[in-house]
């Protein structure tokens, strides 16, 4: 039997550090590193100006990425995917990915609370001013509302980290 890849993914509120993090685990574990961000604005340039519009285009994306993972995964290459799995539907879509091809996968999830997240965010805000207009606390806020936390329940193996030490890094709690 082929070794398959790993998939790993994550959750957690706007501004938990669930960008950096991937770029960190696809170092570690020598993983291919897919960001959304990063699709969307190659494939529909200056066409993202709301939330609605992201949502829109993100839907289309998704059905063409699913294959793409899945055929990196069945050639035993770990995926870092730094997508959203902030509700339980998109949890699933990930878990779908892993389990249709037998791969295993590993949620992270980033339960960091609104103070800490907002705090990232304003420093996001200086770091990448291009971000400026959007991250703000009012986009954090209607965001917040449709975060969902992740619940054993959903057939997930997942890794939370909770809190941040005095060097910036996140600390594991770990799974009961």
């Amino acid at each position: 039997m082929k070794k398959m890849g790993t998939l790993y993914f994550f959750t957690g509120k706007m501004g938990a550090g669930k960008s950096t993090k991937s770029k960190q685990l696809a170092r570690e574990k020598h993983a291919v590193l897919l960001t959304e961000d990063e699709w969307l604005a190659s494939l529909y340039p200056n066409q993202i100006t709301s939330f609605n519009d992201y949502l829109k285009f993100s839907a289309q994306l998704k059905p063409m990425m699913k294959k793409h993972v899945q055929n990196i995964l069945s050639v035993g290459t770990n995926v870092v995917m730094d997508f959203p799995g902030n509700t339980q539907k998109q949890r699933k879509w990930f878990l779908d990915i892993a389990s249709e091809i037998n791969a295993n996968h590993q949620l992270f999830f980033l339960n960091l609370n609104n103070d800490q997240c907002l705090r990232q965010l304003a420093q996001r805000r200086i770091e990448q001013p291009e971000r400026a207009t959007f991250d703000t606390e009012e986009t954090y806020i209607h965001v917040s509302k449709y975060f969902e936390a992740p619940e054993a329940s959903e057939g997930i193996n997942i890794l939370e980290f909770s809190g941040i030490d005095s060097q910036g890094n996140q600390n594991a709690i770990a799974p009961e």
